[in-house]
């Protein structure tokens, strides 16, 4: 099996048809189904079912491509990076960014990229840290910004920064007051918690609280805008930061209150595949988003501290 035979496969499948793969590819429908052929045959197994409207993936046709999406996706990183020179950034970089990272420092890193390294093509992508994390394991982002990532061998992971954890709600919900309050009253609210497979994780670092409040929710609700709907309809109350409804606390539609006995934390982590080398593109903008985060703590504009 061979890079281009990959290359021929993946064109099959995104495009649904040999004709439309070969117009794609600038080849002769012929020698695609040739090259399709020889594949299965070296594989052993069916890789589409032929249709009268095209071609339809098997199980063993969606496995080889999510294998054959990272393989040829990492040679066209592989060849840029050699291509280029340190100096010149050149390449496709796609980040993943959890909602508050991407609330700190988004734009900002979109408008240096752009002003700064014309060449490079930044894709950002914003979703729930557990989303974020299997992209990452898809190979479909090449640098993860998340809370609390689980260990695993195949990530290699950079704590950033360390944030303290509010209960955030209507004032007539959980009192019109930025005084704390303590863990056990926050139990007796009603809770809506951000909940997505490994995205729980991200709410904070003690696993055994997080349970408690899992037991105590009244909704789970996994869409950052869902969550802030109810909280300004007075469904419940969050435990956030103060950074994840910015502009609703700068109004005065809700408030915050700092959680206490014992003190809730989540840390943010910079995370990328452990095996796969780094490219020039991929450590300017590891180094961008680090800096950036790391002013925007200094300037007080994210409530956190370095980890």
């Amino acid at each position: 099996m061979d890079s281009r035979q990959l290359r021929y496969f993946a064109a099959i499948h995104e495009h649904g048809s040999l004709s439309r793969a070969a117009e794609n590819l600038h080849v002769a429908t012929s020698a695609l189904s040739h090259h399709l052929a020889n594949l299965e045959d070296h594989l052993g197994t069916q890789l589409f079912v032929r249709r009268p409207r095209g071609l339809v993936p098997t199980a063993a046709g969606e496995r080889l491509y999510e294998h054959a999406r990272g393989i040829l996706r990492s040679m066209e990183a592989a060849e840029q990076d050699v291509r280029g020179e340190a100096r010149d950034i050149v390449g496709e970089i796609s980040v993943g960014m959890a909602h508050s990272a991407v609330r700190a420092i988004g734009l900002t890193l979109i408008e240096t990229v752009l002003r700064d390294y014309p060449r490079l093509k930044l894709t950002l992508s914003e979703s729930l840290s557990g989303s974020t994390l299997v992209h990452l394991m898809a190979s479909e982002v090449d640098l993860a910004v998340v809370y609390n990532p689980p260990q695993d061998a195949a990530l290699r992971t950079q704590p950033i920064l360390e944030e303290r954890m509010v209960c955030v709600g209507r004032p007539e919900l959980i009192g019109d007051t930025t005084e704390p309050i303590t863990f056990d009253a926050l139990l007796e609210l009603p809770i809506i918690l951000l909940k997505q497979g490994l995205s729980a994780r991200a709410l904070m670092d003690d696993v055994n609280l997080l349970k408690k409040l899992e037991a105590r929710a009244r909704l789970n609700l996994n869409s950052v805008s869902a969550i802030s709907g109810a909280l300004k309809a007075g469904l419940g109350c969050a435990i956030g930061t103060s950074l994840f409804m910015h502009d609703q606390l700068q109004s005065g539609d809700l408030v915050a209150r700092p959680i206490i006995e014992p003190e809730l934390s989540r840390t943010l982590y910079i995370c990328e595949l452990s095996d796969r080398p780094a490219t020039f593109a991929l450590e300017r903008v590891r180094s961008l988003i680090l800096q950036m985060i790391f002013d925007a703590i200094a300037k007080g504009e994210w409530d956190a501290r370095a980890a």
